[in-house]
């Protein structure tokens, strides 16, 4: 049992079964040599076994060790509740229709954009690789687009039932219980351990538009919006034009204008 400050620093601790002091030393590696292996039920039983799992595959990648932290555990278990919210919201207001990719509004396309980069993503480091950190961060990347797409039409909720159904299938390898339930919730009859993994469509990746930094002397200074297919004069204009990039510029003498297609701008002046 460990007694903590106001700031959740652990500075005591006593052992549960005769109350007497525990010294609390550096980190050490368990091992069956040292007969200092902790059992987890403790952190299973209070967060569940899907929590605990997600910590230890997002916390390290499988090459390196793994320091344990309480506070990893409870992000992890904070995480899996945001995903828990937003699908009983989502299914509280009543499974949506099928989405029309067709009509998709810019807004939407950069949403479902989000969703496959996802998919891309979590399938080279799982398939590839097998760097469940880096799967679990492209997840969560994705959880953060989703909480904030709106959700105004049926294109919208059809938009976020596509965007769940992937969190759902990307984390049902290393979280299969809660991935159960939710996928059954989110209108599937079959378990979710029977179903396909999620298939990139490259035609979601493409941009229509592309927004590029823009520095002067190597600072940023702004950004401009321009079309995927933009000429390089083209952006070197609309690089010029930018408002805050003229107030940087002003009174100097652009001597050069490095475009690095589909990254940024750096006008050279003095």
């Amino acid at each position: 049992e460990v007694e903590r400050d106001a700031k959740a620093k652990v500075v005591g601790a006593r052992l549960k079964s005769d109350g007497q002091p525990v010294e609390i030393g550096g980190t050490e590696k368990m091992s069956k040599s040292k007969n200092n292996g902790v059992d987890p039920q403790s952190m299973i039983d209070q967060y569940g076994a899907d929590t605990c799992r997600l910590f230890m595959m997002f916390a390290s990648p499988p090459d390196m060790s793994l320091e344990w932290s309480d506070a990893g555990v409870e992000g992890a278990n904070r995480f899996l509740r945001r995903v828990w919210r937003l699908a009983h919201a989502h299914v509280s207001a009543g499974l949506p229709g099928a989405l029309d990719v067709a009509a998709l509004s810019d807004a939407q396309k950069q949403v479902r954009r989000a969703i496959h980069l996802a998919i891309r993503q979590a399938s080279q480091d799982v398939g590839q690789h097998h760097k469940f950190n880096t799967a679990i961060a492209a997840v969560m990347t994705l959880m953060n687009v989703l909480e904030k797409a709106p959700n105004q039409d049926a294109q919208d909720r059809a938009l976020i039932q596509e965007g769940l159904e992937t969190v759902v299938l990307l984390l049902a390898p290393i979280t299969p219980h809660i991935c159960h339930v939710l996928w059954g919730q989110l209108g599937h009859a079959e378990a979710v351990i029977d179903a396909r993994w999620p298939s990139v469509d490259e035609s979601a990746l493409v941009q229509d538009t592309l927004q590029l930094v823009v520095q002067v002397n190597g600072k940023l200074r702004g950004h401009i919006d321009v079309a995927a297919s933009a000429s390089r004069e083209d952006v070197e204009a609309a690089a010029r034009a930018n408002e805050n990039v003229l107030r940087f510029t002003e009174g100097l003498s652009i001597r050069k204008v490095i475009v690095v297609p589909g990254k940024l701008v750096n006008i050279v002046a003095n």
